[in-house]
This record gives C-alpha cells, structure tokens and sequence, in this order.
C-alpha cells in the first residue's frame, strides 16, 4: 500500500535532528517539570489520552512534555496519535501504513494488524499526501520514542471528518487497556497575547469541565475537531480531565503583537 518508512519530514525544524540533543532537550523539560510543586495525588494519575501541543520544541516542547510525564506511568502497550492535516484537504481519516516511524533516535515499529482492524471497524483510508510532512503527529514521535522505546505507534490524521465520527473512533480506542491515545493541537495564531489568551481560555475551561458548548465563546484551536471528539469520548467513557499547562509563543519570541497558544491537558 506505500513505502515502508514513515520518514521524519520536519526533524532539524520542529525538533533536533540529533538524538542526544533530543534527549537533551527532554532532561530539560523534566528538570523544570521537577521544580514544579505538584500534589502526589496528581502525580499518581495515570492517564487514558493526553492533548498536547505541535509547535517547535522551543516553544511548545515543554509544555508536550509535561503531559508526557503523567503518560508515561501508562501501562498501556500502544501509542495512537491523532492530528489534523495542515498540508493536504482531503475528506474522513488516513492511518499510517507504514512499517516503521522514524525518530532521530531510532525507528518506532507501527501497530499494522491494529491498524488493518481499526479501518475495517471505521473506514480508515490512505492519503499519502498528508503524511509525506504532517508535522501535528511528528512531533510526537520523539517524545514517545523517548519514554516508551518498545511500544507499537499508529498515526491517525484527519482531514474534513465530523466530532462526532472522530469521537466513535477515539472512544473504541480508549475502551481498549492497550490504548493509549495522543490528540494533537495548538490552540489560537497570531492574534495579540491579550486576545490570544481570552480565546484561549475558552478551550481550556473546555477541557477543565468535558463542556462542548464552552469551546463555542472562541476557541480557535487548530485541532479543534480533535479537542470535541476528546471531550465527547471521555464524557461517554466517564473519565475525568485535567489542564496540566498552558503558556505562549511570548515566552520564547518576545512578541506579543503575533501569538501562539499551546496547551496541555489528561483525561483519566
């Protein structure tokens, strides 16, 4: 069906594309990570799916990252990661059929049986296209190479498909111990930090709360579709969810005229 190597397309862009900077990069993050006063009753969450953010490791690693660390208590045996296309409009869902996931620090190995049987069940198709450089599913792939070297990995981008399509196959995902699920997003672009983080907040009271409607008062996400499907699967599946950070591009650009907003957040 396509080549066997689903090859990294924006290493040396969005992240190093050397290892021991990745590795580095990572040490980092948790060493910041570790600096936070966090109660040991959130530490012990272990979640079902996390939100994370897409942007460069510069301006939004850390933030991915803090998600990560609750991940990667998860017993679970599988990586699904779930992002839009930026690249390629195309109607429904494309699964990576590939073989392997390429990381800087060496290839994932990904989940085709899984894969076959999941879009048989949900008419999954295959848009070369919007994986040749997508990079909302890419910039994951370091991370869970990182803290989960042996575990098997689909990618699933989605192009025009409805909340509540994407939620039936979330919610199949999450019903499965196996499972665990990354949705990626960024949240508002390129409006000033005043009214970036207004829009902003809609999403994350969003997430904080499982409430659908609040994303209507002017969450801008760029996954947006995946943000409803998340919170209709984890409403179905009775799990709880939590806001784990939220920053801008302000940080690391210094530009309040022109920002990014990335947030992270657990379902559990």
């Amino acid at each position: 069906m396509s080549s066997e190597l689903r090859k990294a397309s924006v290493k040396g862009i969005f992240y190093s594309g050397e290892c021991r900077e990745i590795k580095q990069d990572i040490h980092d993050f948790n060493q910041t990570f570790d600096t936070q006063n966090i109660s040991d009753k959130i530490l012990n969450i272990i979640p079902r799916a996390i939100i994370v953010p897409h942007a460069g490791y510069i301006y939004s690693g850390y933030t991915a990252n803090f998600a990560y660390r609750f991940l990667k208590q998860s017993k679970a045996k599988r990586m699904i990661v779930i992002g839009p296309s930026h690249h390629h409009h195309f109607k429904g869902i494309s699964g990576s059929y590939f073989e392997h996931y390429e990381t800087p620090c060496g290839n994932l190995e990904i989940d085709s049986p899984y894969l076959f049987a999941l879009a048989k069940q949900f008419n999954i198709g295959f848009e070369p296209k919007a994986h040749a450089k997508e990079h909302s599913t890419e910039v994951q792939m370091p991370f869970i190479k990182h803290y989960f070297s042996q575990h098997k990995v689909i990618e699933l981008i989605y192009g025009d498909i409805s909340d509540k399509a994407l939620a039936n196959i979330i919610l199949a995902l999450i019903q499965n111990k196996d499972n665990a699920v990354v949705i990626s997003s960024d949240l508002s672009h390129f409006h000033n930090l005043e009214e970036a983080k207004r829009l902003d907040m809609s999403c994350l009271t969003a997430v904080n709360t499982l409430d659908i409607q609040a994303l209507k008062k002017g969450c801008e996400a760029c996954g947006l579709t995946g943000i409803k499907a998340m919170i209709l699967a984890a409403k179905q599946h009775k799990l709880s969810s939590k806001v784990l950070d939220y920053r801008t591009s302000v940080k690391v650009s210094q530009d309040t005229h022109s920002v990014v907003g990335y947030m992270s957040a657990m379902f559990y």
